[in-house]
């Protein structure tokens, strides 16, 4: 078992940090150290629903480094995979995962999350603290124009404006002649959408690609409004460009359905889009993270190229030395 792709960890909006794994080994037991506290730290232990420690008393601000070891003395050194945020609920470290031939992801330099408009200033100093590059931003032009960014006043990232229409939902109800039909309908509207970042966003993901490169070393963030569509396609096409196994990346796109909760963004999205004479039941699939979203992308790059390699080299722009400088980057 790799522990670094099992174990996970966030902190609640209490302070509470939460460490919880997946095992093969009912009743095999973890211990959980962190690396920068001070004080007493109370750690909890729950079996149900899955193994899990809560840890209490550890100091706010910035973020914590933890180790864990399993039984067999394995250990690895684990961040925050969610960080906790009161204006985005989704802002989290894609980093740590392993790669087919047994590398790491770095932690502490991808970051996914949805819009930071709405950032507290206490989510803004935790922010800066991570020393970001780069801010890849694929929300439509009125979605950044209207609801702008709150980033750190000191040490600014480059902000990288990559405007996706189709992961807005917009022009869906712009273009629809009848009322939708039920959940179907809508579910089937997402299928279309992540085949469309598949097939006819290629140039601005490409792009993003390109910013990523264009600075050295960059910590850099992808995000737009919810940080699971748009975004989820991204950090799907950077952490296989990094080698991590497809099986694994689908693990990290469906932890969105962990923090993100659709039944709190219902009434911002009927506003949003005007949609008031719209059940919930077809509302929700936009709402949701469903397997089928991403899979479908991957089906269409399945589909047309042999390998997801040589999709990310004719389409992506990102070839055999692009991959090695991702890889030379942000590996270990």
């Amino acid at each position: 078992m790799s522990i670094s792709d099992a174990v996970h960890i966030w902190r609640e909006e209490d302070g509470d940090y939460h460490v919880e794994w997946e095992t093969s080994r009912p009743g095999a037991r973890f211990t959980v150290e962190p690396l920068n506290a001070a004080g007493e730290v109370q750690i909890h232990y729950t079996e149900h629903p899955s193994p899990r420690q809560r840890l209490a008393g550890l100091p706010d601000g910035g973020r914590q480094l933890f180790r864990v070891r399993d039984e067999q003395g394995n250990e690895v050194l684990a961040g925050e995979r969610r960080l906790a945020m009161d204006g985005t609920p989704n802002f989290r470290d894609f980093g740590g995962y392993r790669t087919a031939d047994g590398r790491q992801v770095k932690w502490g330099y991808l970051y996914r999350s949805g819009q930071l408009s709405n950032l507290s200033d206490r989510d803004v100093r935790l922010l800066a603290s991570l020393e970001l590059d780069l801010v890849c931003d694929f929300r439509r032009l009125d979605e950044q124009q209207g609801d702008p960014s709150r980033l750190p006043p000191e040490r600014t990232p480059r902000v990288a404006s990559l405007p996706i229409t189709p992961g807005s939902n917009a022009r869906f109800f712009e273009e629809a002649e009848q009322p939708l039909d039920g959940r179907q309908a809508m579910f089937d509207f997402m299928l279309e959408i992540n085949r469309d970042f598949a097939e006819d966003q290629t140039d601005t993901f490409a792009r993003m690609f390109r910013e990523i490169l264009g600075q050295e070393n960059a910590r850099f963030l992808v995000h737009c409004a919810a940080g699971k569509d748009r975004t989820g396609f991204a950090a799907a096409m950077i952490l296989l460009a990094l080698g991590v196994p497809v099986e694994v990346v689908m693990r990290d796109y469906m932890l969105t359905g962990r923090f993100f909760r659709p039944e709190r963004e219902l009434e911002r999205l009927r506003r949003k889009y005007e949609m008031d004479h719209l059940g919930e039941e077809c509302i929700l699939p936009m709402l949701e993270v469903r397997e089928d979203y991403l899979r479908k992308a991957l089906a269409v790059i399945e589909r047309d190229y042999p390998s997801v390699e040589r999709y990310l080299e004719e389409k992506l722009g990102v070839g055999p030395a692009e991959l090695e400088e991702l890889r030379a980057r942000y590996l270990q």
